[in-house]
Parts: structure tokens; sequence; C-alpha cells
């Protein structure tokens, strides 16, 4: 009996599927971003892995504000929602756009980021991401 109420539920409210992307994966997605200032595919595989966990749709809070996408980008300074209307949304984008599986305007957003604070924004690139980067190139390519 207890298969109907599960079965109920699961059609009732469907489970939104949140897209793991692979190392090789964004290898391709991400092109329009490697180089970009001097930052490789590798340091940028490894610095995704260690922010969001290669998830599209990652969202976690932190001290008051909200970090979205692939790329955790807040919405304290980055882009908008009702959480901080007062935001400064300097990439003019809906935080909501940043967890879809289309990247453009997250990669367009990071550029931006990259402009302004440099690798250091993404704690885990000096700490984790500027040595012995080999595990995050796709061989396969």
């Amino acid at each position: 009996m207890l298969f109907v109420p599960l079965l109920l539920v699961g059609t009732l409210f469907p489970a939104i599927q949140a897209t793991w992307l692979t190392k090789c994966e964004l290898h391709k997605r991400l092109k329009d971003i490697f180089g970009y200032k001097d930052i490789t595919a590798a340091e940028w595989i490894c610095t995704i892995f260690h922010t969001s966990g290669f998830d599209t749709q990652a969202k976690v809070s932190n001290n008051g504000s909200t970090e979205y996408g692939l790329f955790q980008i807040s919405n304290k300074h980055w882009c908008k929602s009702e959480q901080i209307p007062q935001s400064k949304n300097i990439c003019n984008i809906p935080c909501e756009k940043l967890l879809n599986d289309d990247l453009t305007d997250d990669i367009a957003c990071a550029k931006k980021i990259l402009d302004r604070k440099g690798m250091g924004y993404w704690l885990a690139y000096e700490a984790l991401c500027s040595e012995q980067l080999e595990q995050w190139l796709c061989k396969d390519l």
C-alpha cells in the first residue's frame, strides 16, 4: 500500500532534474572561457569541481546571500534575486537563469567576474587549483 502514495507524490511533485556534467562535457561546453585572461581549461575545470561539483543547478546559501549555478555566482553583486533586491546585478541577469543548462550567460558573467575580481573570486582556485592539474584534463579530446 505504500506504493500508491509514493506514486501519487511522484506524479504531483516531479523531481527537478539537476545536471551534473563530467569534466569532458565541461571541456566541450566551456571552450569559450578557456584561455580567457590566461586561465587554462584544467584550472577552470578544477575550480568548478571544487565550487559546484559540476552541478549546473547548484544553489548555496552563504552569509545572507546565495550563490548560483556552475560558477557559484553571488546574488550580492552579480545577479538579481528577490532575496537581495538591492543587488548591483553587474551581470544584468536574473540569478535563476544561472541554474539552467544553457551556459552562455554563466560564461559571460564569469568573464565579468574575472575582469573585475580575477580568479581570487573563486576561493577554491588558489587553494586547490593552482598546481598539479593533469587530473582535470579530458583525455578523450
